[in-house]
């Protein structure tokens, strides 16, 4: 079970497999879900190349550094040191990410040159996970380095993405409610052509934009300073619970914030020091609200906003993007 291979057949990498019977969406998931952000791309004009985890982890930051923005798909849960050292030195050398998706950068997997296509995943010590490793298999066979979370090898999720894994319930979506913040001058740009308050109670993940798997600020995990909140997600069901590592008994949190307010996903922002930047949406089924509308609806249009912002800033840098 810690062993899988692109090289068997995976009927779940079809274009338009359903995942999940889902009454208020399309039930897409994973790389089928992914294909609503080539969508939107496509339907906005917006120019793209696709690179695999496995062009990043070969090639590492090398692969990026040509490119005004990078975006992620809609869960990149499982990473090696490679993939996460490549995105890190992208954001570190002035690059702007655009992380789309929840339950991100979550696990630590390994890979090894002479297995090519095959990867390996420990699922030690916490986490929500589909199964747990045995004691005494803690360790990948593949590199030999501890699995587990990133979490618990010192890369927090909010290092990399500003947000982290936070809560998990059912396939769901609610929506994202405009936060003060988001009037601040410094990033009310985002919200250009969205009158709206309340965003993404609509969508084909779930119904709404804001869902299954949810992602939030926390900087004592590594939210840049600075970073703002322009926006958080509510009224999610009663399947909501916040993630275990985030738990110190019944009633207590890490952090100190009561358990009900784990359960949320939170949309941010922020300047890096490398002259680079970040948004993050913290919600699995934002990219399912893309199509909404034939592309006119507020989360359409916060992307599109962030998007060509960033690619601004980048060429006004002087970079060339492919």
């Amino acid at each position: 079970m810690a062993l899988s291979s692109r090289l068997r057949p995976m009927l779940t990498m079809r274009p338009g497999f359903l995942t999940f019977n889902d009454a208020r969406g399309s039930g897409l998931r994973h790389f089928p879900a992914d294909t609503h952000i080539l969508d939107w791309l496509e339907a906005k004009g917006i120019a793209y190349d696709v690179l695999t985890d496995e062009d990043l982890d070969e090639g590492g930051v090398d692969r990026l550094r040509p490119y005004a923005v990078v975006l992620t798909g809609s869960h990149p849960e499982y990473h090696t040191t490679g993939t996460l050292d490549a995105l890190e030195g992208y954001t570190n050398g002035g690059g702007s990410l655009v992380y789309l998706g929840g339950n991100g950068f979550y696990w630590r997997i390994a890979r090894n040159p002479d297995l090519p296509g095959v990867i390996e995943v420990r699922r030690a010590e916490t986490g929500i996970r589909a199964w747990a490793a045995e004691t005494g298999e803690y360790y990948h066979q593949l590199d030999g380095a501890l699995g587990g979370l990133w979490r618990r090898n010192g890369r927090p999720p909010q290092r990399l993405a500003g947000v982290g894994f936070s809560s998990q319930g059912l396939f769901e979506g609610s929506h994202y409610r405009r936060l003060p913040a988001a009037d601040d001058p410094a990033v009310s740009w985002i919200f250009d052509g969205v009158p709206e308050t309340v965003i993404g109670d609509f969508g084909l993940s779930g119904g709404g934009a804001a869902g299954f798997e949810l992602d939030r600020v926390d900087p004592n995990l590594g939210t840049p300073p600075g970073a703002v909140v322009v926006a958080s997600s509510e009224g999610h069901g009663p399947s909501f619970i916040p993630v275990f590592e985030d738990l110190l008994s019944h009633v207590n949190t890490l952090n100190g914030e009561p358990r009900e307010r784990l359960v949320r996903a939170d949309m941010m922002i922020a300047d890096l020091p490398s002259g680079g930047a970040l948004f993050s949406v913290g919600s699995i089924t934002f990219c399912g609200s893309l199509a909404h509308d034939g592309y006119r609806n507020p989360v359409s249009r916060i992307l599109e906003n962030v998007v060509r912002r960033f690619a601004g800033r980048r060429a006004s840098a002087g970079t060339n993007p492919e």
